[in-house]
């Protein structure tokens, strides 16, 4: 399986630069994943796709302001610190850009120096381990200081900070949003549920691994990036009742989908519980949790498109894609939705 098998020719004005001002009116592509049948709707006409009985399963977590922008002390050198994962206390895995201005010893003031960090160690992949120095609150402090990190393809500022979180974030440690999640309202989650539909929180922090390109030709040689999720037993339990009795798991987003496959059993039975996933899922995987999908357009050749087509066939949704780009669907994070049941 090689990773060209997953490409598909993508103008770049479709690639969505801003939210839309109703989160709801995005687009809607379904795609019927035993057929391939296809039909275009608007998001807010979810609810035709649900049932009394069904459950859908969304990550909670919170994107954090991950982007620092500072000075290295004694050179004034602008450099950028993205923060990747909190090992203990103050210490942190990062991003630093440019790397070379950040080798062990070097110091780095954001804020006219409200936040200081210090450069402690080079780990694997070029990473830097940072220090953290700063009086108060870590998270008060960084949410004063710190941008969202919107993907490279977003080129735009954001105005509204909380336009890349969903209305049910609640867990902070995400350094990515999980965009499927994007395009729900509370008005709308309100209505799902007054169907009779029920509603499973789960938690997966998303790493900015999920934006990383899949640089080796054979598919299987790709190595995922690990995630730290979060299962609880109310959530296990709902999920549980809901396939005894025959209801469908619909998961929002690609995130939800890796949290349940990696957290159930061989017979798709869950129980609380967390830990760290590297869970890839391509073409060929049996899923033992869900029946169906609420995802984004994904980039090219990545890992996440994989993902839906180990659920509706490569044919499938490569057909569905170049349809999405002839009607000018938006792409990506801030773009158009698909549900494929």
């Amino acid at each position: 399986m090689k990773v060209t098998d997953f490409t598909f020719d993508l103008p770049e004005e479709l690639i969505a630069q801003d939210p839309l001002e109703d989160r709801a009116s995005s687009r809607l592509l379904a795609l019927d994943r035993v057929t391939g049948e296809r039909s275009h709707r608007h998001f807010r006409d979810i609810k035709e796709y649900l049932k009394p009985g069904d459950c859908l399963v969304i990550n909670d977590t919170k994107v954090i302001p991950a982007r620092l922008i500072g000075e290295k002390e004694g050179t004034g050198a602008k450099i950028e610190v993205l923060l990747l994962k909190r090992k203990e206390n103050d210490m942190w895995e990062t991003l630093v850009k440019p790397g070379k201005k950040a080798r062990p010893g070097a110091r780095i003031a954001f804020g006219n120096g409200e936040l200081v960090a210090e450069v402690v160690d080079v780990l694997d992949e070029g990473n830097r381990l940072i220090h953290f120095e700063y009086e108060g609150i870590f998270e008060e402090v960084l949410d004063r200081l710190g941008q969202m990190p919107l993907p490279p393809y977003i080129t735009h500022q954001l105005q509204d900070k909380n336009r890349y979180q969903t209305v049910y974030a609640k867990h902070e440690g995400s350094a990515a949003a999980p965009t499927a999640g994007l395009h729900f309202t509370n008005e709308l989650l309100k209505e799902i549920e007054e169907m009779g539909v029920k509603i499973a929180h789960v938690t997966l922090h998303v790493g900015l691994g999920t934006f990383r390109p899949v640089k080796v030709e054979n598919v299987l040689e790709h190595h995922m990036h690990s995630e730290f999720y979060c299962i609880e037993q109310d959530a296990a339990d709902m999920i549980n009742e809901t396939k005894a009795n025959g209801g469908r798991i619909i998961s929002v987003g690609t995130t939800s989908t890796r949290t349940l496959e990696s957290a159930a059993d061989e017979n798709g039975h869950l129980t609380a519980k967390s830990g760290w996933t590297e869970i890839f899922i391509y073409p060929g995987y049996t899923f033992k949790v869900i029946d169906g999908l609420i995802t984004n357009f994904h980039l090219p050749e990545s890992t996440l498109l994989m993902l839906v087509s180990a659920l509706a066939g490569r044919d499938h949704v490569l057909a569905a894609y170049e349809e999405a780009v002839q009607e000018r669907y938006r792409f990506f994070s801030f773009g158009d939705a698909m549900v494929i049941l």
